[in-house]
């Protein structure tokens, strides 16, 4: 009985510590920093458009197709069925074939062409 006694005193006891003592005094805002005036403009011709994939959205009766195109070449196709779950086609040799790949069985090897000879 004096151990639960206790407990009730104890739970009790704690909001009254939790309070704030009423001499504090409120912290001042800080301002946001201040903006830069003089930013330099963005840089042109370092940006390739040709290496930005083209997409292509065809909107079919039973399917919406998404083609991935770089420096002309397709290289994915996204289907989005209308029942399903969507599939892609991918050119994965650049023999110009696409081959099947579902979204959540296969995952996607990232591959970068660093040096072409």
């Amino acid at each position: 009985m004096f151990k639960h006694l206790a407990l009730l005193l104890l739970v009790c006891a704690l909001p009254v510590h939790a309070v704030p003592p009423p001499d504090l005094e409120p912290l001042p805002d800080i301002p946001p920093p201040p903006l830069p005036d003089n930013t330099p403009p963005a840089p042109t011709g370092l940006i390739d458009e040709d290496l930005e994939p083209e997409v292509k959205i065809i909107k079919r009766d039973d399917a919406v197709v998404h083609e991935y195109r770089a420096n002309g070449r397709l290289y994915m196709v996204k289907v989005i069925p209308t029942r399903g779950y969507p599939y892609y086609l991918y050119d994965s040799d650049g023999n110009g074939s696409l081959e099947s790949r579902q979204d959540r069985l296969e995952p996607v090897i990232p591959r970068w062409v660093i040096h072409r000879w």
